[in-house]
């Protein structure tokens, strides 16, 4: 039976619903799972696995806040050869983006990034990874015997915790050589879900007209429980920050719901959001190329329409 390390990742305490994601396809796939997690709050993280079908967790809380990748790297290192796992999976997190690959290198095997999918055949594990802008899908397959993989968020399906906990074991944190200090750490754009997290996303474009007409759709956001998004242009015009940014420069989004307003549609912002599982536009241009993207289109000024969608969308939830 092939073996399985999740790196957790949470939220204020919490397990952050692509970490449980990919415990649940382990567990589905009846594979022998363990877990880890570094920081504050890694104990109850760890512990949480347990609920999900982990057995052992492994916990470390390095001394320094922040992440340090020497420290880290370091820790994931002794984690997954501690677990025995042939197969590594992560969220693909800013974090694990920087981290895995060194992992990687140290222990002289490979990463697939940014995969959409999942699945095991005769033994194997093959993941399922977006190329072209989304216009086609490569089966990555590995050669090495450790296989290292970082899965969108939003990709998979999650189970209801069954009340377990993992048996946590802890691992010591080495002391930071010094190499790499944190300075400080900046506030996110937002105190919604991260747009690589988010169930429901709204986003902006030119169209918009300027930076206040962002209220609107914030507005909107709050209704439906949705984080909010820009195109590249509107970044660029410093209209909101560069943490909002959708696209192939940017964030790329798997969200169940993608609403674009005001946004043409360039190759490059729907490279970063062809992952959605429906896509709505509003445009008042009927020849913007996001329509052929779109699940569904609606020709028409978002400043008139956000105030009665906002209340058919509380009737409707209400």
């Amino acid at each position: 039976m092939s073996q399985v390390f999740v790196f957790l990742e949470g939220k204020d305490g919490t397990l952050k619903k692509g970490s449980v994601e990919l415990l649940t396809w382990a567990k589905t796939n009846g594979l022998e799972t363990s877990a880890g997690a570094i920081g504050a709050d890694a104990a109850g993280l760890a512990k949480q696995a347990g609920a999900f079908g982990a057995k052992v967790a492994f916990a470390s809380t390095p001394s320094a806040e922040g992440y340090n990748p020497e420290v880290y790297v370091s820790l994931l290192k002794e984690m997954i050869s501690a677990s025995g796992a042939q197969i590594v999976l992560a969220n693909a997190s800013a974090l694990a983006k920087d981290a895995f690959p060194r992992v990687a290198a140290r222990m002289d095997s490979s990463v697939a990034s940014d995969c959409t999918g999942l699945k095991m055949d005769g033994g194997k594990l093959i993941a399922l990874k977006p190329l072209y802008s989304g216009k086609c899908t490569a089966e990555v397959e590995f050669e090495s015997g450790l296989n290292i993989v970082l899965m969108r968020s939003n990709q998979l399906p999650v189970m209801d915790a069954d009340g377990s906990e993992a048996d946590v074991k802890t691992i010591d944190a080495p002391q930071a050589s010094g190499n790499v200090t944190l300075e400080k750490t900046v506030q996110g754009a937002s105190n919604k879900p991260d747009l690589t997290e988010a169930n429901v996303i709204i986003s902006g474009g030119r169209g918009m007209g300027e930076a206040k007409n962002f209220e609107i759709l914030e507005d909107l956001a709050g209704t439906l429980g949705a984080t909010v998004g820009a195109s590249r242009a509107v970044v660029d015009a410093g209209w909101v920050p560069h943490g909002m940014q959708v696209g192939q420069t940017g964030k790329t989004v798997s969200p169940s719901l993608y609403i674009a307003c005001g946004i043409s549609g360039a190759i490059q912002h729907m490279a970063g959001m062809s992952g959605s599982k429906v896509i709505v536009a509003i445009n008042k241009d009927a020849d913007a190329p996001i329509f052929q993207k779109a699940s569904y289109g609606i020709v028409g000024d978002i400043f008139e329409l956000a105030g009665p969608l906002k209340e058919e969308l509380s009737k409707a939830l209400n």
